[in-house]
């Protein structure tokens, strides 16, 4: 997928209505980027929406997914089961609707709605991650010895061993560390909750408190997190039994507990702050020498831990792990440059007619070798590939399904029409409709199957051409730093006080203040900017790859609005989010999206960067849109877009925005148009940009807009 980390290939989707089948989604394709936003804009019921429920898999039930994936992770989320959408929603994709409400559960306290998917999803990141290093692993040994030859086996397999087994001591370490650092950071979250309620007067048990924090106390001990905080611990521990012992509860006297928490939260902050150390690093450092000094500074230390690393193991292993990595890589283009022709013979053999044994003989060999050829330490999986086999698969099912249907299904249609129109003949009053009847064109069918085969041979020939830049010392690099972090994830465990202590931050993070007292209150308490605040918290809980934005500004006022979306780029700026942002204003993602894909009664007609569709919009829609958008720069009338989109249960032939738009030619009416391409990133799907159309001007509203945005660029202060 490269640097897409969400492809939306074909996709479409219609609804099963008592009037008949409504087409919300119509063939539309687009790439997410990693950490950028793509926004989708257009009137309600363009089907953008639609497009976001069909990524989170959860649409209506008489939905009909006429055709098209959504690749994500090696997965198409239009074929995968609930229970794996449960290990995806949430956790890698996240939504924030347009009403809070809607996402929020008004009897539980918001605390726990934030730290819900933390602790859910915790167990499961563990065993994953244990699994995709494992698995890893051993494919990287398998290629290194296969690069190498046999005579290097034997080596090959003892660093390996070696590579794992002081993983394992780093995992033993930073376990250790872990713990004691949760048990400090849940004391920190105690005794700034303490001095919290002191400061609001509340009643506390001061003595008992001041008991048990001296006991949590000594839980924090780590060779590494309390280096250098020996004695000041027993300081603190000292001072925290003084003001216990000297507490009198009549006289009230706080002065000398206040200072004693003060102290206590003092030094656990620069426990809790301080430079985490390399684990990696010093678990070879202790396997390698089991009498190694480890009392250094952890900084120091973690100098002297590499310096032994790299001398005696690293620069080995890495040289081995690079040639893992070429040969792997190597091998996997050959295989593919072998399928291109294959992948012609399949085209060609759709092309005609075909039994269906022949069909899934022809997809069970040729997905066989596409899954061959894949190579197996890329671990940012190649979706296309990885669902090559489903996709085929179920193309010809549904190919050969509906040819076996659709006769008795416009038999079924017609029988119930002649009996219903019969019943009103006699003059009967008849209450039920007849169901639409949903068929589908051979050709359309087989224009399914051809698809896919032609988007498989485009990403291999993709693939292929960008032989000559492959940077194989970066790639090892990062699959080094792939097993470090999968690592460490084994070994990171969530308990409850530690998502507290997450949630708190994360509410501090999206702007609610006093968070801590907010923590234990109820959704009510809150007004509607807030609540919209907490639903982002809950979204980010699980820190996920793709925040999809469903309108989230709508039901705000334009003072809040604004705190919003300043607060989610933001966001996506500090986590390196990939954001899908639905809106019908376009005015909301001028500063904010990356890429704008404008829809219109289900199809996408113009595409591009923000720039391009900002500064050089070429759809008669998306010019509507931008006349419709509030100026402060002007005192001219905004343009209303005249009439009402179509009714989608019966499509237009040609081109749907045509009986709205007063540039339209006579072929919109016809034939829908293709897109055409302005630029390397920029595509609209008009008529008006066929080289024989007639030349029409840009409304002036725009160029005026457009010249106002650039005078405005040169002055330093790009604002739409």
């Amino acid at each position: 997928m490269g640097n897409n980390i969400l492809e939306v290939k074909n996709l479409k989707v219609s609804f099963r209505t008592q009037a008949g089948t409504l087409k919300a989604v119509r063939d539309i394709s687009f790439d997410l980027k990693r950490g950028k936003t793509m926004a989708i804009v257009g009137e309600s019921g363009s089907g953008k929406s639609v497009t976001a429920k069909a990524i989170l898999g959860i649409l209506a039930g008489n939905t009909i997914i006429e055709g098209g994936e959504i690749l994500y992770d090696g997965k198409d989320l239009l074929k995968i089961t609930e229970e794996d959408f449960h290990n995806i929603r949430g956790d890698k994709i996240s939504m924030i609707f347009q009403d809070p409400l809607s996402s929020l559960d008004p009897i539980v306290k918001i605390g726990r709605q934030i730290t819900e998917a933390m602790l859910l999803k915790s167990g499961t990141n563990r065993r994953e991650a244990k699994k995709e290093f494992n698995g890893r692993l051993a494919t990287l040994k398998k290629e290194m010895i296969e690069a190498q030859g046999k005579e290097h086996e034997t080596e090959i397999k003892g660093m390996v061993k070696v590579f794992d087994k002081f993983c394992i001591e780093a995992n033993h370490l930073e376990a250790a560390y872990n713990n004691a650092y949760t048990n400090a950071a849940d004391l920190l979250s105690y005794t700034e909750d303490f001095l919290f309620k002191l400061d609001k007067k509340q009643r506390l048990d001061v003595k008992g408190l001041l008991r048990d924090y001296r006991k949590r106390l000594g839980k924090i001990k780590d060779p590494f997190l309390t280096k250098g905080f020996d004695s000041r611990i027993e300081d603190v521990a000292a001072g925290l039994s003084k003001a216990a012992l000297g507490y009198n509860a009549k006289q009230n006297e706080l002065t000398e507990v206040t200072a004693a928490m003060k102290d206590l939260e003092a030094l656990l902050n620069e426990i809790t702050t301080q430079q985490r150390p390399n684990f990696f690093r010093i678990g070879f450092y202790k396997l390698y020498d089991p009498n190694a000094n480890l009392d250094l500074p952890n900084a120091e230390l973690d100098e002297v831990a590499l310096k032994v690393l790299n001398e005696n193991f690293m620069d080995r292993f890495f040289a081995l792990t690079k040639e893992g990595v070429t040969y792997s890589y190597r091998q996997a283009l050959e295989r593919k440059k072998a399928i291109m022709p294959k992948l012609s013979e399949a085209r060609a053999f759709f092309s005609t007619d075909f039994s269906k044994a022949e069909a899934n003989k022809l997809c069970k060999s040729l997905s066989t070798e596409i899954e061959a050829s894949i190579d197996q330490l890329e671990y940012i999986k190649d979706s296309t590939a990885y669902t090559f086999r489903s996709s085929l698969s179920n193309a010809i099912e549904k190919y050969f399904f509906y040819l076996k249907r659709n006769p008795k299904e416009e038999a079924r249609f017609e029988r119930q029409t002649k009996r219903r129109e019969a019943l009103i003949a006699r003059g009967k009053t008849v209450t039920w409709k007849v169901v639409p009847k949903v068929v589908y064109e051979k050709d359309e069918l087989r224009a399914n199957i051809l698809k896919i085969i032609d988007r498989m041979e485009e990403h291999y020939g993709a693939y292929i051409a960008a032989d000559s830049s492959i940077d194989f010392e970066q790639r090892s690099v990062a699959l080094i730093d792939h097993f470090k972090e999968k690592a460490s994830e084994v070994v990171y465990r969530v308990t409850k006080s530690m998502a507290k202590e997450k949630a708190i931050k994360l509410m501090e993070e999206v702007g609610i203040h006093e968070p801590r007292l907010r923590y234990n209150q109820y959704p009510f308490e809150f007004s509607g900017g807030m609540r919209q605040r907490i639903v982002i918290a809950i979204a980010l809980a699980a820190n996920p790859d793709i925040l999809i934005c469903d309108e989230p500004t709508t039901a705000l006022d334009v003072t809040i609005q604004s705190q919003i979306l300043e607060l989610i780029n933001k966001l996506k700026e500090e986590r390196g989010l990939s954001i899908i942002f639905i809106t019908h204003d376009l005015g909301v993602v001028a500063n904010m999206a990356d890429d704008i894909a404008v829809m219109y009664a289900g199809k996408i007609v113009e595409y591009g960067t923000a720039d391009d569709i900002f500064y050089d919009p070429r759809h008669p829609y998306t010019w509507a849109l931008l006349s419709s958008m509030p100026d402060l720069d002007t005192k001219d009338k905004l343009d209303a877009i005249p009439g009402t989109p179509p009714n989608m249960i019966y499509p237009p032939k040609g081109d749907a925005f045509a009986a709205r738009n007063k540039y339209a030619l006579k072929i919109d009416y016809e034939e829908h148009p293709p897109f055409f391409k302005v630029s390397d990133t920029h595509y609209a799907a008009t008529w008006l940009l066929h080289p024989d159309a007639p030349k029409v001007e840009v409304p002036k509203a725009i160029t005026d807009r457009i010249r106002r945005m650039n005078e405005k660029l040169e002055g330093g202060a790009k604002d739409v």
